[in-house]
């Protein structure tokens, strides 16, 4: 098995469910009498609400590199927004970053979905680095919803769900949101934050929902397990 390096704590909720379905995944092929080698460095999530990306990429390289040194033979960002960092960082490392948009793009790919709803904080919907890698990677288009709606999806994200609060209210509002994107053409909705598939999931949806979260923890085992990614 190969070590893999994670970069957590954005938010640490998301970062426990990474944690625990990477060891499912892996324990599912090998057994519970082992587990896989994994470094973990749990960034301080106050470091994301500042804004500062120059500050951000300064220290997910940091960490990159210490994870490297430690033996890393590969790292996974535990989270959607954080890798806004991914071109600024995979070129400076000698190990690859596994991106979330790679296991995206894959399993849209194999729907055969075309074009996407995105759904997120506002750092991921209004930021290039999830559509633009589709759409380079897999021709897939991507579609946000509406300025007055990524503010409150904002809102939502930052100040209930990534502080492990979910409430009814919050499902009720993106459900309205993956309603709206379906309506505008959408044939699948990315859950493009790693927190909103503890508030919704595939019943909630006549529509594939992408939860990438399960997909990327996939795409780690996988990994682990020395498949190809």
């Amino acid at each position: 098995m190969r070590t893999l390096g994670m970069i957590g704590g954005t938010s640490w909720h998301s970062t426990i469910v990474y944690y625990k379905l990477i060891n499912e995944l892996v324990g599912s092929k090998i057994g519970t009498r082992a587990n896989p080698e994994l470094l973990l460095y749990s960034i301080n999530i106050e470091l994301m609400r500042e804004q500062n990306k120059e500050k951000i990429n300064t220290k997910y390289l940091e960490v990159a590199n210490k994870l490297e040194k430690a033996g890393a033979k590969a790292i996974i960002i535990c989270a959607n927004t954080p890798h806004m960092v991914y071109p600024f960082v995979q070129p400076q490392i000698n190990i690859p970053i596994l991106h979330i948009a790679d296991a995206i793009g894959k399993e849209a790919s194999r729907l055969k979905l075309s074009k996407l709803g995105l759904l997120g904080n506002q750092p991921t919907m209004t930021g290039s680095f999830i559509p633009s890698f589709l759409e380079s990677n897999f021709g897939i288009k991507t579609i946000i919803p509406d300025v007055e709606h990524i503010t409150k999806s904002h809102t939502y994200v930052s100040q209930e769900l990534t502080q492990g609060k979910f409430t009814d209210k919050a499902r009720e509002f993106f459900l309205q949101q993956i309603q709206l994107l379906k309506d505008r053409g959408a044939e699948g909705i990315i859950l493009g934050c790693t927190e909103l598939p503890m508030l919704i999931d595939a019943t909630h949806s006549d529509i594939p929902l992408i939860a990438t979260t399960q997909l990327h923890a996939k795409m780690a085992s996988d990994f682990i397990m020395e498949k190809e990614v």
